[in-house]
């Protein structure tokens, strides 16, 4: 397996492939006992030249493209290679004014234009290529768990806005199944959409911590990345790779999920 970029999901989707036995060659921006250099042509191509899997985790530039296909587009559809993943985002769908969605939604109509020109231009490259469309990733490290305990948790005044999410590790397993699955594109979402105030406020009732104050969301001083996250409003269906995949979330709920993430942490000594 040759992972392009190794993130927080696809570190530990490296990690679960190599405790099975994979060998896995990955990238970053620059080389570390890990990884080599995004930027090396040499060790990358010469990956490339054994590689069976290519995994891409690299978001797009802006408007500039996707860095993986830019570079290294070309050498990949020379090798021919079976299996091809790359890991999108829902944000591709836009603001669906709550409603839930599909693989044959429209892309392309919301913020994450760049977004959705890369998950479009991996499907055009060949046959091999599955794209996951994730929603916000959470897991042990990165969650509604620290955000609440760091005080950096929001409760806005939105009551209709509504939005999926996924396990880091529900994530990993959707990636194993679509090992031995068909290519395509593919949601991968828990099974309860949830407004981010519910999420924040069960984190809290977890560690026994007050719930921070209602808001206005100009009151909030978000980000304008932030505060575009709130301007877009969607539940995400999974029933494809379910069906096709034969996945399902070991944490289909957010509940379920900051339970585990608690639960690793405590196990860990943290």
């Amino acid at each position: 397996m040759l992972i392009f970029g190794m993130g927080y999901t696809a570190s530990r989707f490296a990690e679960r492939l190599r405790a099975l036995g994979w060998e896995v060659t990955a990238t970053r921006r620059m080389s570390d006992g890990d990884a080599v250099a995004f930027d090396d042509v040499v060790a990358v191509r010469s990956a490339l030249e054994t590689v069976t899997h290519i995994l891409s985790s690299v978001p797009p530039l802006g408007e500039g493209g996707d860095p993986v296909l830019m570079k290294y587009g070309a050498a990949i559809t020379e090798i021919n290679v079976p299996w091809i993943g790359y890991l999108s985002s829902t944000g591709v769908y836009g603001d669906c004014g709550g409603a839930w969605v599909d693989e044959t939604a429209p892309v392309g109509l919301g913020r994450r234009s760049a977004r959705a020109e890369a998950d479009l231009d991996w499907q055009r490259l060949n046959d091999a290529v599955r794209i996951f469309r994730l929603p916000g990733i959470y897991g042990p490290g990165r969650s509604a768990i620290e955000r609440v305990e760091h005080g950096k948790a929001h409760r806005i005044d939105l009551p209709d806005q509504i939005f999926s999410r996924v396990h880091v590790d529900d994530i990993g397993d959707a990636l194993f199944a679509g090992l031995d699955g068909p290519s395509g594109v593919f949601n991968i979402a828990d099974d309860q959409p949830a407004s981010q105030n519910d999420v924040i406020e069960h984190a809290c009732d977890l560690l026994g911590i007050e719930w921070p104050a209602l808001m206005a969301l100009d009151a909030a001083g978000l980000s304008p990345m932030a505060r575009g996250f709130y301007a877009e409003n969607r539940r995400i269906s999974t029933m494809k790779a379910k069906r096709l995949l034969e996945w399902q979330p070991q944490y289909p709920t957010y509940k379920q999920g900051l339970a585990a993430v608690l639960r690793a942490r405590n196990t860990a000594g943290g």
